[in-house]
C-alpha cells in the first residue's frame, strides 16, 4: 500500500495540486496574471480528463499494469518540464501533461489494490491509498515553507518520485491477468431490466454531483494560498505552513470508508461536501486570519478527500464489476468541474475580487450537497454483510466463483475481488 499511496501523492499531492499551493512564487517568476494562472489550472483538469478517458477505455482492453506505467511517465516529463520552464507558455505545457499523470493512475490503482489486498482489508487499503493526496500536498507545503522561491528542485524531485513509486506498484502489485471484467448478467439491474441493461440515470446523477462540486473545489485548490498571501496578506512562510497543515489533514481522508459504513452513503455525501463548503466559506471570511486560516484549511483539507472517497463509494456502488471504470467516468466529471470552476474563479478574482469569487465557489458546493444518491440497487444506508447479497455499506454482490466487495475510497476506490479459488492475497 506504501508504494500506492506514494503514486498518488506525486500524481495528485504534487504534480496536480502543488501548482496552486505554488502560484505565488510562479507569478512572481512567471509574471502570470490570475486570469492566465485560472487557464492554465484549467488546462490541467482538462487533461486530466482526457487521460482519465483514455484510462477507461485502456482497463477495458489491456491490463492495468500498463496504465500505472503510462501513468509514471506523464508525470515524470510533465514534472521535468516545469521544473525548466522559461515561460508562461512552457510552464503551461508542462503544468498540463504533468496534471493529466493522475487520470491514469487513478483508474490502474483500482485494479491494483482490488487484486493484491484481502478483501476484509480492501476498504481501509483504498481510503489508505487515496490519503496519498494529502501527504503530497503536505509534502509540498513542507518544501515551500523551507525554500518560498525553490520552486523547481519540488518538481524535479517529483519527476524521480514518479519513476520510483511506479516501478515498487509495477513489481510488487499482484496485478489482473487481463483487462478489467465486464458485469455479469446477474447484475444488469432492477427486476424486470433484461440482462445487461443497467439503469443510467443514478449513474448520470452521480457525474452531476460530482461536477458541480468540482465547480466549487476549484477555488482553494488553485488559488487558495493566492487568496491567503495576497489578499489576507499572511507571510509566505505561514502560508507555506498552513498548507502543511491543510495536506495533513487531508490524510484524515483515509476515514471515509468508515464514514460511508457508518452514515451510508446518502449522510456521508452531505456531510463531507458541506464541510467542504465550511472550510472555503472560512477562508473566504477571514483570509489574513492564521486561526481562520488554519481551521478552515484543515476543515477543506479532510472534507475534501473524504469526499472523494464517497464519491468513488458512489460509483464502486453502482458498477461494482467495472469500479475502475466507473473511477475514471466520476473523477472526469469531478475534474471537469475543477476545469470550469478554475476559469470562473480566475475571472471573477480580475472582475470582482478573489474572496467574492470564493463565495461562488462555497455556493457551488452547497448546491452539490443537494444532490445525493437516488435509490437503487446498493445504494442503501449501513447494513451488514450478508451471503451472496449487499455487503457493508450497502453495495456488495458475489457471482460466480469470486465474491466482490464494494469498498469506498479516493481516486483508486474499487471493488475489491478475493479468488474463490485461494484464499491468499499479496501485501504490497
Amino acid at each position: 500500500m506504501a508504494a500506492g499511496t506514494g503514486l498518488i501523492a506525486v500524481t495528485y499531492g504534487v504534480v496536480r495540486y502543488g501548482y496552486g499551493l505554488q502560484l505565488p512564487a510562479l507569478t512572481s517568476e512567471l509574471g502570470l496574471s490570475s486570469a492566465l494562472a485560472g487557464a492554465i489550472a484549467a488546462g490541467s483538469f482538462a487533461a486530466y480528463c482526457a487521460a482519465a478517458l483514455w484510462a477507461q477505455r485502456a482497463m477495458a482492453r489491456r491490463a492495468p499494469r500498463a496504465v500505472v506505467r503510462v501513468a509514471a511517465a506523464l508525470a515524470a516529463s510533465g514534472a521535468l518540464l516545469v521544473g525548466a520552464s522559461w515561460s508562461a507558455w512552457s510552464l503551461a505545457a508542462g503544468v498540463l501533461v504533468a496534471g493529466s499523470a493522475a487520470g491514469a493512475a487513478s483508474p490502474a490503482l483500482v485494479a491494483a489494490v482490488a487484486s493484491t489486498v484481502d478483501a476484509r482489508r480492501a476498504g481501509r487499503a483504498q481510503a489508505v491509498v487515496n490519503a496519498g493526496t494529502g501527504v503530497g500536498v503536505a509534502l509540498v507545503g513542507a518544501a515551500t515553507l523551507a525554500a518560498p522561491d525553490a520552486w523547481r528542485p519540488v518538481w524535479f524531485g517529483a519527476a524521480a518520485g514518479a519513476l520510483v513509486t511506479a516501478a515498487v506498484v509495477d513489481r510488487s502489485a499482484r496485478w489482473p491477468s487481463g483487462p478489467e471484467g465486464s458485469p455479469p448478467t446477474d447484475d444488469a439491474g432492477p427486476p424486470g431490466r433484461q440482462a445487461g441493461a443497467r439503469p443510467r440515470g443514478p449513474f448520470v446523477r452521480a457525474g452531476v454531483a460530482a461536477a458541480v462540486a468540482g465547480v466549487g473545489s476549484a477555488a482553494v485548490w488553485t488559488f487558495g494560498r493566492d487568496l491567503v498571501t495576497v489578499t489576507g496578506g499572511l507571510p509566505g512562510r505561514t502560508s507555506a505552513a498552513l498548507w502543511c497543515l491543510l495536506g495533513v489533514a487531508a490524510v484524515l481522508g483515509a476515514l471515509s470508508g468508515d464514514a460511508v459504513r457508518v452514515l451510508g452513503l446518502r449522510r456521508a455525501w452531505v456531510v463531507t461536501v458541506l464541510a467542504t463548503a465550511a472550510g472555503t466559506a472560512a477562508l473566504t471570511l477571514a483570509p489574513g486570519s492564521v486561526l481562520v486560516v488554519a481551521v478552515g484549511g484543515a476543515v477543506f483539507g479532510g472534507a475534501y478527500t473524504a469526499m472523494s472517497g464517497v464519491l468513488i463509494a458512489w460509483g464502486a456502488a453502482l458498477r461494482p464489476h467495472a469500479a475502475g471504470r466507473a473511477t475514471a467516468a466520476l473523477f472526469v466529471a469531478l475534474t471537469a468541474g475543477q476545469a470550469a470552476g478554475a476559469l470562473v474563479t480566475g475571472g471573477l478574482s480580475d472582475v470582482v475580487g478573489p474572496q467574492a469569487a470564493f463565495w461562488v465557489g462555497a455556493a457551488a458546493l452547497v448546491a452539490a450537497a443537494g444532490i445525493v444518491p437516488t435509490a437503487a440497487p446498493g445504494l442503501g444506508g449501513p447494513s451488514t454483510t450478508t451471503a451472496g447479497g449487499t455487503g457493508e455499506g450497502g453495495y456488495a454482490s458475489s457471482s460466480g466463483g469470486t465474491g466482490r466487495i464494494g469498498s469506498p475510497s479516493g481516486p483508486s476506490g474499487s471493488t475489491s475481488v478475493r479468488s474463490s479459488a485461494s484464499g491468499s492475497t499479496q501485501r504490497w
